[in-house]
């Protein structure tokens, strides 16, 4: 790479070892500190785009000493026993994916399970993750979550996955293609409830960064209109009640014992939304549910 100040190779002090290594999600200035040694560092890096490797490695200033080979999901399989082959015989390979961590969503699994399943060491430079950038500019509860990647394309699969899903307490991430997005919503809509809160991150990180927030059936909206880039969805969990943990008569018995205690209406559906985790709204309507039937 002409133009660019020489770098000086660091003696390798863990031959044969598989190094993991996250990249920006968009903005260059995102990369790990620790990335510019480890590229500088590796004898074969194997990297998801070549053409973005060498934008990162002119935007952190410095050389590829070591051999770039392709790896992405099309190839993966049939490079692993190259890589493997490689790191037996004391080679530093580097494993770098266009944006984000391997392995999420991304080439990475098959080589690091089967290094691990060869006895040989592993490592990894923590980086960005659209993941986690998406939970935390969401607004949505983050104490738990599970990370779902991209739903099946196919309808019929796709609702059975949802339909798994539809009790799931734990906030939920999705990864999606922009073309496909409306199509998504709408089907979370469908089995979550047009209601349940969700956010739709878009280009995080980049020129654009776009993040909407709103019911499902609100998002489907302002999909429909077309959006673009790289995108991730994040979705509320169920509510105890939608979860099934409370039916609407537990919850009716609950405010009643409330009252019999000496509390008011307003403050005894306080306390039990409080205590069971169900909005108070629910647990009105649970009251009203209970009236009706008697």
């Amino acid at each position: 790479m002409a133009g660019m100040a020489p770098s000086t190779r660091p003696l390798k002090s863990s031959p044969g070892v598989l190094v993991l290594a996250g990249a920006p999600l968009g903005n260059l200035a995102d990369a790990p500190t620790r990335l510019r040694d480890a590229i500088v560092d590796a004898d074969i890096i194997a990297a998801e785009d070549t053409r973005r490797l060498q934008r990162l490695a002119r935007s952190l200033g410095v050389n590829i000493p070591g051999r770039v080979i392709s790896y992405f999901d099309g190839n993966e399989a049939g490079r692993v026993p190259q890589l493997m082959s490689e790191l037996k015989q004391g080679q530093r390979v580097l494993l770098i994916t266009d944006a984000g961590m391997p392995s999420i969503s991304d080439p990475g699994y098959r080589l690091v399970a089967a290094a691990i399943e060869a006895g040989l060491p592993i490592t990894c430079i923590p980086g960005p993750s659209a993941v986690t950038t998406a939970l935390a500019l969401s607004g949505l509860p983050v104490d738990r979550f599970c990370f779902e990647g991209f739903l099946p394309r196919r309808a019929g699969e796709r609702t059975k996955r949802l339909e798994s899903l539809r009790t799931e307490r734990r906030t939920m991430v999705f990864f999606e293609a922009p073309h496909r997005l409306p199509e998504t919503l709408r089907a979370l809509a469908e089995a979550f409830g047009g209601a349940r809160p969700a956010a739709v991150c878009r280009e995080l990180t980049k020129t654009y960064e776009e993040v909407r927030r709103g019911g499902l059936a609100e998002l489907v909206d302002w999909a429909d209109e077309g959006v673009k880039g790289e995108i991730t969805v994040v979705v509320e969990g169920a509510t105890p009640l939608e979860a099934g943990e409370y039916d609407a008569e537990t919850l009716a018995e609950f405010v009643e014992v409330a009252e019999l205690a000496g509390m008011s209406r307003k403050e005894a559906v306080a306390t039990v939304g409080k205590t069971t985790g169900v909005g108070r709204r629910a647990v009105f309507d649970a009251l009203v549910s209970r009236k009706r039937h008697e």
